[in-house]
């Protein structure tokens, strides 16, 4: 996360902002992810959240638009997110978990970690249909088994 100023406590109860110097900033990863297309730029942020259209666009931005791209948001949306009637949130279409590059430029080492997670529970239920599916005499599920306390 870029921040346009640090803190600087120099004293008690006195907070004083200091300008970050460009130069300190390290734009290699928002470079990387601004030349990417902007559709996949989305796909890959869905897939670790939800969001809501502002922050999503705010999101984006952060790493910077291209004029081009400016207004193509909603359509992209309806290409590759479901929206939620309930708090208006998009998430990633289940199919394009499939199209994800987990080491993304954009994606910091505990946002890979966190999409191995998302992947792994994803693949988790098909893999227990297969197993399931192929045995003669299928035993209680866990989620039939009585609460443990």
């Amino acid at each position: 996360e870029v921040r346009g100023a640090q803190e600087n406590n120099s004293g008690p109860g006195t907070k004083r902002m200091l300008p970050v110097r460009l130069a300190d900033i390290d734009w290699s990863g928002c470079a990387a992810v601004y030349g990417r297309p902007y559709r996949d730029r989305v796909i890959h942020l869905l897939a670790l959240r939800d969001y809501k259209e502002p922050e999503l666009r705010a999101r984006l931005q952060r790493d910077g638009v291209r004029p081009k791209d400016k207004d193509s948001l909603g359509k992209i949306l309806q290409q590759v997110a479901n929206q939620n009637a309930k708090d208006n949130s998009f998430s990633l279409k289940e199919h394009l978990f499939q199209t994800l590059q987990t080491d993304w430029p954009g994606y910091s080492k505990i946002d890979r970690e966190n999409l191995r997670l998302i992947l792994s529970r994803k693949s988790a239920p098909s893999q227990n249909l297969t197993s399931s599916s192929q045995t003669t005499s299928p035993g209680p599920s866990e989620r039939d088994a009585p609460a443990r306390p």
